[in-house]
């Protein structure tokens, strides 16, 4: 297989070690999707204890979304400059203190700190995993994996928002807190023992030590060593953000990077505001965790399968049709369902085809950008495209504000999709979209 350990990586079955390192990169993503959602089943709650109108919750449901945009373009750089693995440990420390300093915030000025900090944590972490999955991943399985990778996030918002719709019965939101913080806390050692630096990640730092710590991976494998590294290719002298807007990447960053925040807006529209909209249906706050428990499950259905579908066929036409399929399904959530189980059955639906337009960027992205930038680009286009994500809540929190129909605002949010859709829809026209047209017609 010559002396190129990506090239062993990608022919090679996958050995059980990297499943392992696959696995925990979804367990953090897990992780992930509870904290972030936290504060949306904490919303009504602290909305009733402290006063707040819709224009204020609505910011303060975006702060720790300002914080994954933050963390993911400045952390995720950082990731391809010291590697995936000590940010990833970083971030799961960040995560941990932030999540348990809201459990004692006090005002809403306070809450919405420990919800940036917790942010940060979260997206520096979501930029290395996707990174992380991808290089541990065989060429055969990784467009798969990058997809269930992400699924995660909806898997942790499930299963915790099972154990968060508990803790509500007691009417303590800060319970919800504390669970994520220990849970986060948990996380750190096993991700200390089991998760190593990826080959991909060391081919392209080239630190000292490289080639010995490539060789001790390679036989924990299975693999033979390799007597020396392969040269750098010209272009990885340079893996800084500034090389995103080279000639050979600033198109598709744009594009990619306004895809994603059209989508995201959409996808942090249901994940913010449904709580909040089912409590003011007249229903209690364990009921409106439990929808967007349902949420959740289309969530993780779409992912699923699109993880599935991405092992037969070309993912970015299924990502662009669902995309378009999200505008028609919010429009359905929207339109006056008063009956709880077809509300929940209406967001599933919703849910389903808004995430699989999001979780199927993931591996476009990954395929679109190159080792050297892995991470600065999935850094840059998440991080930058989760301004998205934080616009979305206060948006449709100021049209709520001013009197818009629930019909109205979820219009106005779902044309995310259709923006998006376009985007897609451009990519290949670009420079490092007609590398990702290759992988296509190949795969």
């Amino acid at each position: 297989m010559g002396q190129d350990p990506k090239e062993i990586i990608d022919a090679s079955p996958m050995h059980w070690r990297q499943v392992l390192v696959v696995l925990l990169c979804i367990a953090l993503n897990a992780l992930d999707g509870f904290d972030v959602l936290a504060i949306s089943f904490a919303a009504p709650g602290i909305a009733r204890e402290w006063g707040v109108d819709p224009a204020t919750l609505g910011i303060v449901l975006s702060m720790e979304l300002i914080g994954m945009a933050a963390g993911s373009v400045l952390i995720g750089n950082l990731a391809d400059r010291i590697g995936r693995r000590p940010t990833i440990l970083a971030g799961l420390v960040v995560m941990a203190a932030g999540m348990l300093l809201s459990a004692v915030a006090t005002s809403v000025v306070f809450l919405s700190i420990t919800r940036l900090a917790t942010g940060l944590g979260i997206g520096g972490m979501l930029s290395a995993t996707s990174a992380m999955v991808a290089e541990f991943s065989n060429a055969r399985h990784r467009s798969m994996n990058v997809v269930l990778n992400i699924a995660g996030y909806s898997s942790g918002a499930i299963l915790g928002g099972l154990v968060a719709s508990s803790l509500l019965e007691g009417g303590d939101w800060r319970s919800v807190f504390i669970f994520g913080g220990v849970a986060t806390i948990i996380a750190l050692p096993l991700a200390w023992l089991f998760i190593p630096e990826s080959i991909d990640s060391l081919m392209a730092r080239r630190p000292a030590g490289a080639l010995e710590r490539i060789n001790r991976l390679l036989a924990r494998l299975g693999h033979a060593t390799i007597d020396r590294m392969p040269d750098a290719p010209d272009e990885q002298s340079r893996s800084s953000i500034t090389s995103l807007f080279s000639r050979n990447f600033a198109g598709a960053t744009a594009l990619l990077t306004t895809a994603y925040f059209a989508q995201i807006m959409l996808f942090y529209y249901v994940q913010k505001w449904v709580p909040k909209i089912v409590v003011d249906m007249g229903y209690s706050d364990a009921d409106a965790g439990r929808v967007l428990v349902a949420a959740n499950i289309g969530n993780l259905t779409s992912a699923v399968l699109i993880g599935l579908a991405s092992q037969k066929f070309t993912l970015r036409p299924m990502v662009i049709g669902a995309m378009i399929a999200g505008l028609f399904a919010i429009g359905v959530f929207g339109s006056g369902i008063d009956n709880l189980v077809t509300l929940s059955i209406a967001v599933a639906l919703a849910a389903f085809f808004i995430n699989a337009g999001v979780v199927g960027m993931y591996p476009i992205m990954t395929n679109t950008f190159p080792a050297h930038l892995r991470a600065s680009g999935i850094g840059f286009v998440i991080g930058v495209g989760r301004g998205g994500s934080a616009i979305g809540p206060i948006i449709a929190g100021g049209l709520f504000a001013s009197g818009s129909s629930l019909f109205t605002v979820s219009l106005v949010m779902g044309a995310g999709g259709l923006v998006a859709a376009t985007m897609l829809f451009l990519l290949p026209r670009t420079i490092a979209g007609k590398r990702l047209r290759q992988i296509e017609d190949t795969s």
